[in-house]
């Protein structure tokens, strides 16, 4: 009997929360996706997690850090739906009260989120209803509902058979409502169509890939990075779906005059197609959180100066869709570097998980103070009267990108035959350019590397070093020399503040 009593229990608990989930994601596909209890818990989560778990969560899950934080939730929820249904089939009340927690904590975190409307709470309100009323009809069809009735004492009278047809009947509305809420929220955001109709005029500035910015070595790095593959780390769990035709950017604060704009707007102005390598500051030391794209977009400079900004304002604080808040000195956007509003990447619209319609770029600058994605809000203010997401979470206010290098070939732990063995990677220092690329074997002394054509100070710079391997094991390291001079230091330092340090090392086996 207590075995059944568990079983049963877990059951009710896992279906109940099923329905008030799936019902939640199928209503937030109507009133927003970023009302959903799951997305609302799980960004508010991102939020409050202290520096030390976040950093953990990139570096050990990468780009799937949001998927891990889902899986937890949701392995959390489970555990907790299954003792709560245990429990309410003894005490009915306990499942109740246990469902309409979890529901508020879904609902404080939808009304919190910086997107948060009149209609954010909608989803979770439903879900605990639906949740509600599955768990009383599971309970009712244990027999130990007749205590929803007034009886204090009554054995379990199981009737395996109801139980089950009321089960299946819930574990298949839950999943039609799953499913249905995933047909809705395509069908009810134009962003994907919108893109796909989206013609970027011809840019009027651009300037051509020198043929030798290449190397074409296997196991290098292209020159430039596909959309498919260039990294992603932001805090959204759920894309923004912003709209071509519902896109509007306004530009406000310290300035003589207020601008806001539309996407068609945006697109009227001259376009600058411009080559820019982006680093994330979480990048590790021989990380992959870097790409090199061609990018379409109007300049910002001239829009700001159209609207007048203040000579005190020293800060642009941007804001995305989704409410993130970036930070960048005014000086930099402001000193002739190619910070644009981009709208195209390698050829094509924005895509989506990369900012579409519109994102922020600044050359030289660690995205998390430069690279807004999906961004609807430039206001000019001061570093002392606002910090961004980020600063407030422990990082740099000013973080210009440091000089840095990566070998991509051979990977570490290789084992490769004696000979001639190409050691390849990427350099770069952005808006620095790079001078120099040296080797080194075993400590030994180093050794210039052969360089690609530099594109421009604002890209990385591909390398390639032909080593006479000998048998043994060795270690590889490379570091970089700026434009301006200065030498990669070989200290190591990680991610937090401004950005890692050190040597990118590798071991290799020659036999």
């Amino acid at each position: 009997m207590a075995r059944l009593r568990w079983s049963v229990g877990a059951a009710v608990g896992l279906l109940s929360a099923g329905v008030a989930l799936a019902v939640a994601q199928l209503v937030a596909a109507f009133v927003g996706e970023l009302a959903s209890p799951m997305v609302a818990v799980g960004e508010a989560a991102i939020d409050a997690a202290p520096p030390w778990v976040r950093d953990f969560a990139i570096r050990t899950f990468g780009e799937k850090n949001k998927l891990a934080l889902l899986i937890g939730i949701g392995v959390l929820l489970g555990t907790f739906a299954v003792v709560i249904g245990i429990l309410a089939i003894r005490r009915p009340w306990v499942g109740f009260a246990g469902l309409i927690g979890f529901g508020l904590i879904g609902l404080a975190a939808a009304l919190t989120r910086p997107t948060a409307d009149s209609l954010s709470a909608v989803p979770s309100i439903v879900g605990m209803a639906a949740g509600a009323w599955a768990l009383r009809l599971l309970i009712l069809r244990t027999g130990a509902g007749v205590r929803l009735k007034g009886a204090t004492d009554s054995p379990l009278a199981f009737d395996r058979r109801r139980f089950l047809v009321a089960g299946l009947a819930l574990g298949g509305s839950a999943a039609v409502a799953g499913l249905g809420s995933q047909v809705a929220g395509r069908a009810t955001s134009k962003a994907t169509a919108s893109r796909a109709s989206l013609r970027i005029p011809s840019p009027t500035d651009a300037s051509p890939t020198p043929s030798g910015a290449d190397l074409r070595t296997p196991g290098l790095s292209p020159f430039y990075t596909p959309n498919s593959e260039f990294y992603r780390v932001d805090t959204a769990i759920i894309v923004p779906k912003v709209a071509a035709q519902d896109w509007r950017l306004r530009i406000h604060g310290m300035v003589d005059r207020e601008i806001e704009m539309d996407l068609a707007q945006l697109l009227a102005r001259p376009l600058i197609e411009r080559d820019i390598t982006l680093t994330c500051v979480s990048n590790e030391v021989g990380g992959s959180y870097i790409g090199n794209a061609r990018w379409v977009g109007a300049a910002l400079s001239p829009i700001l100066e159209e609207a007048g900004v203040h000579p005190e304002a020293t800060q642009i604080a941007s804001r995305s869709a989704d409410g993130f808040t970036v930070g960048t000195p005014t000086a930099v956007v402001m000193d002739g570097r190619d910070a644009m509003l981009a709208v195209a990447m390698n050829g094509e619209p924005l895509p989506l998980a990369h900012g579409f319609p519109v994102r922020m770029i600044v050359p030289g600058l660690y995205g998390y103070v430069s690279a807004t994605k999906w961004v609807v809000d430039l206001e000019l203010t001061t570093f002392e009267a606002f910090d961004a997401y980020w600063i407030r979470r422990g990082w740099a206010q000013q973080a210009p990108i440091k000089t840095m290098s990566r070998i991509d070939t051979p990977r570490s732990g290789a084992r490769l035959k004696a000979g001639l063995v190409p050691v390849a990677g990427v350099a770069w220092a952005q808006h620095r350019g790079i001078q120099t690329v040296e080797v080194r074997v075993d400590s030994g002394d180093w050794v210039q590397s052969r360089l690609a054509q530099e594109d421009t100070i604002d890209t990385w710079r591909l390398w390639l070093y032909e080593w006479e391997a000998l048998p043994g094991r060795h270690t590889i390291e490379v570091r970089a020399t700026d434009g301006a001079g200065a030498v990669q230091t070989g200290d190591s330092a990680p991610p937090q503040p401004d950005g890692a340090t050190g040597w990118h090392a590798i071991v290799v086996n020659i036999s």
